[in-house]
């Protein structure tokens, strides 16, 4: 009975952990695209209205998705859709600057994995890439590709920006609360917590080469649903 207690209180304590990094994602998100979103669809009020209502409608289920109340796993699929709200809402702000390359293998789609684990690799891609950028006039390439790899799913979010220095991503990936990088070491450690170890984020990068994250999930995990 008591290790049966013990075991209980260990995993509402990681509950407690995990909602906790999701709000702090939340509070990531927060101050900075919201106003830049905003900026971006009032440029429209005027000279293109039907494009500004149509992003203030993916505005809107951005951040339903985003700071929804209840579940700590999502589909690959409904994370992939507010990512894709998400890029939508910074090609109006960006337009031709960014790029984006998107390839999806279907049958990864229903594989489930911690809420808010792709879009702030996303947002990171899209800040440091193409935010960053040396030129006005250059553009940054983001590339998301998802696919089946026997029992697990690959997730990989690559851009061609400035890169960064490896160490300093291993201190975010350790969790460095000092740097401006509270995306990877929030997700790395989610990842770890739900899957295991083997299950954390792998990050390949370096200055003025760019950075590709790779997100590896197993396809099906005990005790892990979306419902």
């Amino acid at each position: 009975m008591s290790g049966q207690l013990e075991l209980a209180e260990l995993d509402a304590s990681r509950n407690r952990a995990m909602e906790a990094e999701v709000r702090a994602l939340r509070a990531q998100i927060s101050p900075h695209f919201v106003y830049n979103s905003l900026g971006a669809i009032a440029s429209f009020v005027r000279t293109d209205p039907d494009r500004a209502r149509e992003l203030l409608l993916e505005f809107a289920d951005f951040t339903r998705y985003s700071f929804r109340r209840h579940g700590d796993f999502t589909t690959l699929a409904e994370e992939l859709r507010s990512v894709e709200r998400y890029l939508l809402l910074e090609q109006a702000r960006f337009g031709d600057r960014l790029q984006v390359t998107l390839n999806i293998a279907p049958e990864v789609l229903p594989v489930v994995i911690p809420f808010l684990s792709i879009q702030p690799l996303v947002e990171n891609a899209v800040r440091h890439g193409l935010e960053h950028a040396s030129s006005v006039d250059e553009a940054g390439h983001l590339r998301i590709l998802a696919h089946d790899r026997g029992h697990e799913c690959v997730v990989e979010v690559e851009d061609d920006g400035a890169g960064e220095d490896p160490e300093k991503v291993r201190r975010a990936l350790a969790g460095d609360a000092s740097l401006d990088s509270i995306g990877l070491g929030n997700v790395d450690a989610r990842l770890r917590a739900t899957f295991g170890d083997d299950y954390g984020l792998v990050v390949e990068t370096a200055r003025g080469a760019g950075t590709k994250v790779v997100v590896r999930v197993p396809k099906f995990a005990p005790g892990v649903s979306a419902g």
